[in-house]
């Protein structure tokens, strides 16, 4: 039998390990982590192998020639492109005549191939993915399968709202031949996204096995020390080089040559690579040191891994970290907990590298430095880039200028060299300051930039939907935190970055891989002009002009010092209506203030409201994509009640067709469409899943419960100051106040709670609740949706914190509220069973 191993991979999450080795030759207790993969497939007796390779090929052909220093014969295949996990395997065709067995050069498993293959031959399967059960499964594609272990359904790398089970797919598959009829030749093509779904819905035999034992994906550099800790303590063994020595309560393996003075300060496990020196003094536990290090007196090294040719100097403290090769760290120096440093870095004496930093090849670190983020060019790097579209952190402080010009040409980087996007901002002036740096960035990739300047985002939004541009971008201060800025990225049809798009500019801003355009050829900044009366005659055209006119309401608006107090204040008077506007003047140092909070800004419209007999008050949020609505009373709208009272107006002026709003929302909307015969659209929580359901031609009005709505009348985007108008336009047209239609829309109780989970524990918790509804109706859209009758609760992990939102909606407020609380008595007992 013959096995496939997958060693193409860039290793872009875990960087900078990879910065110069392709991830399957990163060492693991001294040997390439492939090395461990061969020596497996050989133990079960597979010895003939092909090897998938792509990046950096020559590092893996040059360690392993042709197989045969380590019993097994290779075949290496390199495609010429980047054809996909299935693509690349067709590049290998004509050496796969006969069943043979797929994984991934980058794994570390004991798991019993034998057995996997059998299990595959009893059930007479075309395909078996081998599954095993993780506390995370987000980063992998989760199975679901029947009782005779038939598989039913995919998701692959899910979100937590997309988690029912902790079951995932490892890797590692037996294939038959047969599966080469379904994958096209010189096409990227996928596994787990095209060849599996396949299969599936051709009703082809295709099988999970859950396997027994130990596997990890090496994936990043968390994954990679959790492997070492694991090996540690025993929890999965391979094979170790250097010979053991006979010392009792020691686990110690010693290469050749190597100069260990005083053995007394190891403990635990310790393996020394060939010709290193350990000097006395030091107190070393349970880690592994590679080959030529030196390892000078009193230095502390606590579950450490450290690469070929290192040099630690006398008294440094080094703990749970990794350290690469040719890196000299000084004197006195202490790296903490999670700490990576790549290969040709110094570390000076005395210094002090915080926990989880990484640092990236050929970095100097001055004696005395204490380095709290990642270092990448010499600043300072945040972890995490993307939060769903947007990029985030405080102003000059995270997001210096020299990370945005960064930021934005690796944005730049993705998009078609010689095109256009649009960029604005709001009001303050560090965006100000951090978008004209973004801009130079983008223009040094070769991209134009249409500067709308200072612009409400909706208006960057409806400009993208005409034709011109391929992208945009938008600079804001962050609500919960004045010091916080956030950039959000936007795609050619106005819509929220989708996550395959944030993670090309990642993958590109990690890699440094920038396109420098040519000195004759960066882009060039043009500014829009007319943009605002564009967008206000698309406005005009959208709405009953007579009607409003004729209505004449009295509003009242508060408009947070955002840029809509420039554009909306004059359209609405233009629609005949009197506009009282707090606000309403632009603020560029209201960063320095201490903003009013939204409860009490609230209170104080609602005062005004109902003292001067307005119509209506409208609080719209300083993005301008929300707001918040008080009747003519001063009643301030939950967010369940304007999405009501929308629904109730849109579907009572007549108009037909869908209504989309999110998982979470009430079912009286249901209640309100059916004798109206409209439909309505469930869409997953987040901005992005609704605003591609605003999309379809049907959709009359896509809401949330938070106050964003979407009409497509006017753009199939959240536009605070249309939704106003629009609410305005509803209200004169049903000739009652807002009050008394209110009273019209159904009433159930709504309850909702938010419970803190590890995110370790999510997907356990989701497989817990899946598990706790198989006897009952469930959807499975965002969360898990549990139907009793007209009751319903929703489990929906959040995707950006760690917490698991409980929504209920029962006929009563008792009944609601015992629903919530049983499911939050369940969580809470899940969580502790799971610790």
């Amino acid at each position: 039998m013959k096995a496939v191993i997958m060693a193409g991979g860039f290793g872009t999450r875990i960087q900078p390990l990879t910065s110069r080795l392709p991830k399957p030759m990163i060492p693991l207790f001294n040997r390439p982590i492939m090395l461990h993969i061969v020596e497996l497939l050989k133990k079960h007796d597979i010895t003939d192998l092909v090897m998938l390779l792509y990046h950096q090929p020559e590092e893996i052909k040059k360690f392993f020639r042709d197989g045969s220093d380590f019993g097994v014969k290779i075949t290496y295949v390199i495609p010429l492109q980047d054809m996909g996990t299935a693509g690349a395997v067709k590049a290998a065709e004509k050496y796969l005549d006969e069943r043979f067995l797929v994984i991934s050069g980058d794994l570390l498993t004991d798991f019993n191939l034998k057995k996997v293959v059998n299990f595959h031959n009893d059930n007479n399967a075309m395909a078996t993915i081998t599954l095993t059960s993780v506390k995370d499964p987000l980063q992998f594609g989760v199975v679901i399968t029947d009782k005779e272990k038939r598989i039913t359904q995919f998701l692959e790398k899910p979100g937590w709202g997309e988690v029912i089970s902790d079951t995932i797919n490892t890797g590692i598959y037996v294939l038959e031949p047969e599966i080469f009829k379904y994958i096209p030749a010189n096409e990227n093509f996928d596994f787990s996204q095209d060849l599996f779904p396949t299969l599936l819905t051709n009703n082809d035999p295709l099988f999970g096995y859950p396997a027994k034992g130990y596997w990890r994906d090496i994936g990043n550099t968390d994954s990679y020390r959790e492997a070492h800790h694991d090996i540690f303590r025993g929890k999965v063994n391979l094979k170790i080089d250097e010979p053991k020595l006979d010392f009792v309560g020691k686990d110690l393996r010693i290469g050749v040559d190597v100069n260990l003075e005083d053995p007394s300060g190891l403990e635990g496990t310790v393996v020394v690579g060939d010709n290193s020196q350990i000097q006395r003094g030091v107190h070393i536990k349970d880690s592994v040191i590679g080959r030529n290090c030196t390892i000078e007196q009193g230095v502390k090294l606590n579950r450490c891994v450290i690469w070929d040719n290192a040099y630690v100097k006398k008294g440094a403290r080094i703990n749970d970290s990794v350290i690469c090769s040719n890196v000299r760290v000084g004197q006195g120096a202490t790296l903490e907990e999670g700490v990576i440093v790549a290969d040709e870095t110094s570390i000076g004496d005395e210094s002090v590298i915080k926990m989880d930093v990484k640092i990236w090849p050929r970095k100097v670190v001055e004696p005395g430095s204490i380095v709290t983020a990642n270092l990448i060019w010499g600043e300072k790097w945040r972890k995490l880039l993307f939060e769903g579209a947007i990029v985030r952190g405080l102003a000059n402080v995270e997001l210096t200028p020299e990370f945005v010009a960064k930021l934005g040409c690796a944005y730049g980087s993705t998009l078609p060299k010689g095109s256009f996007v649009l960029g604005g901002r709001d009001s303050n002036r560090a965006a100000r300051m951090l978008k004209r740096c973004f801009m130079g960035g983008i223009l040094s990739a070769g991209v134009n930039v249409r500067d709308l300047k200072m612009a409400p985002q909706p208006m960057v939004r409806y400009k993208l939907k005409t034709f011109g541009e391929v992208g945009g971008f938008h600079f804001r201060q962050a609500q919960d935190d004045p010091a916080t800025l956030e950039i959000v990225f936007l795609d050619g049809d106005g819509l929220d970055f989708s996550s395959g798009m944030a993670k090309n500019v990642e993958r590109i801003f990690y890699k440094e891989n920038f396109r420098r355009a040519h000195h004759t050829e960066p882009g060039g900044i043009t500014d829009l002009m007319n943009v605002a009366d564009f967008y206000r005659e698309g406005f005009l055209r959208a709405l009953d002009k007579d009607l409003l006119k004729k209505a004449a309401w009295t509003v009242v608006v508060d408009f947070n010092y955002s840029a809509a107090s420039q554009n909306l204040p004059l359209i609405l008077n233009e629609l005949g209506c009197y506009v009282i506007a707090l606000n309403a003047y632009v603020d560029e140092g209201r960063g320095n203030k201490k903003e009013m909070d939204k409860q009490s800004a609230l209170e104080q419209l609602s005062k005004i409201v109902s003292s001067l007999g307005a119509q209506a008050g409208f609080w719209l949020d300083p993005t301008t994509e929300s707001i918040t609505l008080l009747d003519e009373t001063g009643h301030i709208l939950s967010g369940i009640e304007l999405l009501s009272l929308f629904t109730h107006l849109t579907l009572k002026s007549g108009q037909k067709g869908v209504i989309a709003v999110p998982v979470q929302a009430p079912s009286t909307i249901e209640q309100m469409a059916a004798p109206k015969r409209c439909q309505v659209t469930r869409t997953k929580s987040s901005d992005r899943a609704m605003l591609e359901a605003a999309i379809s031609n049907e959709v009359i009005l896509a809401g949330s419960t938070d106050g964003h709505f979407a009409l497509p009348v006017f753009q199939a985007s959240f536009d605070g100051m249309f939704a106003i108008a629009r609410l305005v336009e509803l209200g004169a047209a049903s000739g009652i106040p807002f009050s008394k239609s209110l009273a019209e829309v159904p009433v159930s109780a709504y309850q909702l709670t938010s419970v803190s989970c590890p995110w370790e524990m999510k997907g356990g918790i989701m497989r817990k609740m899946s598990e706790d509804s198989l006897d009952k109706e469930a959807t499975f859209i965002d969360g898990i949706k549990v139907h009793f009758g007209d009751d319903w609760v929703l489990m929906l992990p959040d995707q950006h914190s760690h917490y698991i939102h409980i929504v209920a909606e029962a006929k009563d407020l008792k009944s609601a509220q015992k629903l919530l609380n049983e499911y939050q008595k369940k969580l809470e007992g899940w969580k502790k069973e799971l610790e």
